[in-house]
């Protein structure tokens, strides 16, 4: 609608221009309809007889399509949608709208693959263009009107420049505007941006690769119909689909907790060979029937069906590292689910509804499950249920991000030293307190909504308070034995390490890198909540309501995670230690500031001897976490106690970097150490940035403590996206140590890339990158995808 106050010329102008523009849509779509033919989705399936003559898919193209494309274009953050990590994504095609947008007043409608449209038909009417041709089908025209090919082809045409850095027309930024071309627009994306081609910012396909694309865009883009699981998947899936669909009302209301907490999940079958996943999915049909999925925004959204069942669909996407959240199935899962949810004497004579405030509230939802068992059950895969919110949708982006510290350590209650009956009836009595913002849906109001349940959470943390001090009059019995150690399993997930790279974070098992900044400890009601708000109740494509709230509670529950630690340090010194946390905060802290107040002289029942307790409470974790479980980080734990043989000499070099130089250096970077043996190691340089706190929304480079950066050297990958790749030899490791440490201007570090890096342009790019997967997969079969290059740097 043209605003009021438009003069009558103005508005008139308007009006002509829009009517010009889409002429000229109109008279292009005429045009491409006259050489091309009138476009209609195409029949992309080829028979067994046909796949011997042709470049079939997956056979021949899926692998060259994972190294080259799915690089940048997987999961929610593909540039223009196109998700090249599946055959239905490139046959989909892209879309003008963006997924990732925090300003939006009004929720989005979703688009998620393989849920929210099942066919190509229904991707078009959804405003989604085919980059495969569409139209007369003949090899010309498969080329001439495909976006595919022209992009490719386009970086055939016009390789980057041999210049170390590409020029400023490369916009790399998480947030650049994105020019997503249709077919009928590509004469004028050529002729404007010439050094766009496919891969974008990247080397062009090789000769052989980019036949191999040609060929199969020729031949009309097909692959063959999926086959049949094999006898021993089917035989699994049968045997867990049975277990997830009891008739009882105490077996339906547990597996609906398991999929509410799994369904982000890629599982795997442990006892049958590697690279198949599945993914627990809702549907309105029992198994031995086909999956008619329930496609809802959230796992617990109403689903529209008077009986829900729980069904394993096989993944049908390249698996990508940002999203790749395992989950191992096997017999000793089922007996321990059995053990946790049916061994125990209780009864669930109704199940919960589905309204909003109900089934966005697990407090309310499973009361009437054992505690203790919800708490195992998460803490069995801890890892898992906290990378929920480190590889979910919630976690892109430096707002959505800068609600924790650069690398922290976390820790766990023990289960098995809680009353339960205490705790059962406490979470019974605050079930309503602990109401989520997710509770509001996707079309949230920020400030009506965010006071509601920052009232709520206060009231908790009073609560919470009085709690304690019944049960721990004066901090009687808080010791090291509330430490959850592992228990007889000697489980790893005991201890975790969570790093943040400014604008994507990874979680890791183990206590990694030097002694951190801040810790957490997280008990059940936390880990709970902490999964439905960023995980179970997050909705990528909600308004900006729904974000900022979901944001801003995140505060809340880091607070708790950081008070907890601090109840096992002295008084006095847990004051004072989150005084230094919270520096220059403002007064959403002001309430643990006041309960660690109050603690007064009181101390745990822990001795500590030395002038430094927070060191000395990370020793003893040590002790009470044994070295099989988590083991102490060597190469990075000062002072060193390592051996050479383990790690090439030198390395432990780097991990002596620190200060305001930094601020020079990328947020993750590979490097591949080519040892003298022959063989070669890959280690990841991690930066560690350090705050005066983290508990503003905005102005975060204001709060930079620039001399209080670290490096944390870690072998393998560690992140999910690397923002620079470095290739030197093992004799070339103090050499390369001295030059990082001597860094001061924007040029040092460029002279150091081209020492040591490979840049984004670099003619041996692809070569190297094929390693670092390889080597990747090697060490983690598993664990390991396919990294995202979106956040490579051009410096």
């Amino acid at each position: 609608m043209l605003k009021s106050n438009l003069t009558f010329k103005q508005r008139n102008f308007v009006i002509l221009l829009i009517l010009f523009v889409s002429g000229c849509s109109v008279y292009v779509q005429q045009q491409f309809d006259d050489i091309y033919g009138v476009a209609s989705v195409q029949d992309r399936t080829m028979s067994s007889a046909e796949a011997e003559q042709a470049i079939e898919y997956h056979r021949d193209l899926e692998p060259l399509v994972e190294r080259r494309c799915v690089v940048c274009h997987g999961c929610y953050d593909a540039p223009c949608q196109l998700k090249m990590d599946a055959f239905e994504g490139i046959d989909r095609g892209a879309s003008k709208n963006r997924v990732y947008n925090g300003a939006r007043l009004l929720k989005a409608e979703p688009s998620r693959l393989f849920e929210d449209a099942l066919a190509t038909e229904q991707w078009r009417d959804k405003q989604f263009y085919p980059v495969l041709n569409e139209r007369t089908q003949n090899a010309e025209f498969n080329r001439e009107a495909g976006v595919l090919y022209r992009l490719l082809d386009l970086k055939r045409q016009h390789p980057l420049p041999d210049d170390e850095i590409l020029p400023d027309s490369f916009d790399f930024s998480l947030s650049r505007s994105q020019y997503c071309p249709s077919i009928e627009e590509m004469d004028h994306y050529e002729k404007q941006y010439p050094l766009w081609g496919m891969p974008y910012g990247l080397p062009a396909l090789s000769d052989a690769e980019f036949n191999t694309f040609e060929r199969w865009i020729e031949q009309g883009a097909k692959r063959l119909p999926p086959g049949e699981l094999n006898e021993q998947h089917a035989a699994e899936v049968q045997r867990w689909e049975a277990f997830l669909n009891g008739d009882s009302l105490k077996e339906q209301l547990v597996s609906r907790y398991i999929y509410e907490h799994l369904f982000l999940g890629h599982l795997y079958f442990a006892d049958l060979p590697q690279g198949d996943f599945f993914k627990l999915v809702r549907s309105a049909t029992p198994p031995g029937e086909p999956v008619e999925l329930i496609a809802t925004r959230r796992p617990y959204d109403d689903p529209g069906v008077e009986r829900v069942y729980y069904r394993l669909q096989q993944i049908k996407t390249s698996i990508v590292a940002k999203s790749h959240m395992p989950y191992r199935l096997d017999t000793q899962r089922l007996q321990r689910w059995q053990s946790l949810f049916f061994k125990e004497d209780y009864e669930v004579p109704t199940l919960p509804g589905w309204e909003p405030g109900v089934a966005s509230n697990p407090f309310i939802a499973f009361e009437q499950l054992p505690v203790v068992s919800r708490y195992k059950f998460m803490l069995d895969e801890a890892q898992y249920t906290i990378m929920g919110f480190i590889k979910g949708p919630v976690c892109r982006g430096q707002t959505a991000l800068n609600v924790i510290q650069d690398h922290f350590w976390v820790m766990f209650v023990d289960p098995d030293n809680i009353a339960q009956n205490a705790v059962n009836d406490f979470l019974k009595i605050e079930k309503e307190f602990l109401s989520l913002p997710s509770e509001q849906q996707s079309n949230a109001l920020p400030l009506t909504s965010w006071r509601k349940y920052s009232r709520l959470h206060r009231k908790f943390l009073e609560d919470r308070d009085h709690y304690l001090q019944e049960n721990f009059p004066n901090r009687e019995g808080i010791s090291m034995n509330l430490i959850w150690d592992g228990g007889a399993e000697k489980n790893p997930n005991a201890a975790l390490t969570i790093f943040r790279h400014f604008d994507s974070a990874s979680v890791h098992k183990g206590f990694i890198g030097n002694e951190p900044k801040t810790a957490w400890v997280i008990g059940y009601s936390l880990l709970e909540r902490i999964h439905y708000l960023l995980v179970a109740g997050y909705d990528v494509y909600g308004n900006v309501g729904h974000q900022l709230n979901t944001r801003l509670y995140m505060d809340f529950l880091r607070m708790e995670g950081e008070y907890n630690f601090l109840l096992f340090l002295p008084g006095t010194v847990a004051e004072q230690t989150f005084d230094d946390w919270y520096r220059d905060a403002e007064s959403d802290v002001s309430h643990y500031l006041v309960s660690l107040k109050a603690l007064g002289e009181d101390n745990p029942e822990i001795v500590y001897h030395s002038d430094n307790p927070k060191r000395e409470l990370f020793d003893k974790l040590f002790d009470r976490i044994p070295y099989e479980v988590a083991s102490r980080d060597e190469l990075n734990w000062k002072p060193h106690s390592r051996l050479h043989d383990t790690h090439p000499e030198g390395i432990e070099k780097l991990t002596d970097v620190k200060g305001s130089l930094l601020t020079l250096l990328p947020d993750v970077a590979l490097i591949r150490v080519r040892r003298s043996n022959g063989s070669h190691d890959l280690y990841t340089l991690t930066t560690n940035r350090a705050l005066t706190n983290v508990s503003q929304l905005f102005s975060e480079d204001s709060r930079l403590l620039p001399d209080d950066y670290t490096l944390t050297v870690v072998k393998g990958v560690i992140g999910d996206y690397p923002n620079a790749f470095f290739d030197l030899h093992d004799y070339e490791l103090e050499t390369f140590a001295t030059a990082l440490a001597s860094l001061e201007t924007e040029d040092d570090y460029r002279a150091l890339m081209s020492a040591y890096g490979v840049r984004r342009n670099d003619p041996a790019f692809w070569a190297f990158s094929d390693w670092v997967h390889d080597y990747n997969q090697q060490a983690q079969p598993i664990a390991a995808g396919i990294l995202d290059y979106n956040r490579l740097q051009n410096r």
